[in-house]
């Protein structure tokens, strides 16, 4: 019996135990009330005090709207254009973007399309599946899949598959049957070739896709 008082004791004092300050700064946890209507930008600011993940991205989102701030501003020192784009204008605040070749694969291409269209970032970096991808996506589509489809069973059939996008055999074959061509040609011009130079060629490389400039992240860069 006095073990059993001892067990309820440590529980009485766990559960039931005077609490510590928790400090003036502590936010409370509150999530945003949809009878006020849609309010995007509350919204986002809402995560901050909502917890678990929600919290995480609303800090994402201050860190953004840090760099957009400070972007505003005039830049100091005594280059204020990059070398490359020519006479592309510094900021106060020169903003990365970075994805690998599956993110372009999926919708969020259109949302790296959009940052690049508008100049809300400077520098992009990726992978050469990231730009390839992006072509790919002007002549053929990806479609929806699930996580749990089998790879081997959907391989045999033409498909590959990325998480849960699908991507047929015959986007790469056209994909290949489109840049070869272009290689080619390049190949009998010169055969030095920098990134810079391959980007001067963008607007006809576009026009040879056939797709509205508009659409694809390169032609932004």
């Amino acid at each position: 019996m006095a073990n059993n008082d001892g067990v309820l004791e440590t529980a009485q004092n766990a559960v039931l135990g005077p609490s510590g300050d928790i400090g003036e700064d502590a936010v409370p946890i509150k999530g945003y009330d949809f009878n006020q209507g849609i309010d995007y930008e509350k919204i986002l600011e809402s995560y901050l005090c909502t917890g678990f993940q929600a919290t995480h991205f609303g800090k994402s989102v201050e860190v953004i709207n840090k760099m957009i701030e400070c972007r505003k501003k005039p830049f100091e020192g005594y280059e204020d254009t990059f070398s490359y784009p020519e006479g592309r204008k510094k900021t106060g605040c020169t903003i990365f973007l970075g994805y690998t070749s599956n993110l372009v694969t999926s919708g969020l291409r259109e949302t790296f399309r959009y940052l690049a269209e508008h100049n809300l970032v400077d520098c992009i970096v990726t992978s050469a599946g990231g730009i390839e991808e992006d072509f790919i996506k002007c002549l053929k589509d990806t479609y929806l899949g699930d996580f749990r489809l089998d790879g081997a069973k959907l391989r045999k059939n033409g498909l590959n598959r990325a998480g849960n996008l699908l991507i047929p055999n015959q986007n790469y074959c056209e994909f290949e049957t489109w840049i070869t061509p272009i290689l080619e040609k390049m190949t009998q011009e010169d055969v030095n070739w920098t990134p810079s130079k391959v980007n001067c060629l963008k607007k006809l490389t576009l026009l040879i896709l056939g797709c509205p400039e508009s659409s694809a992240i390169f032609i932004h860069f």
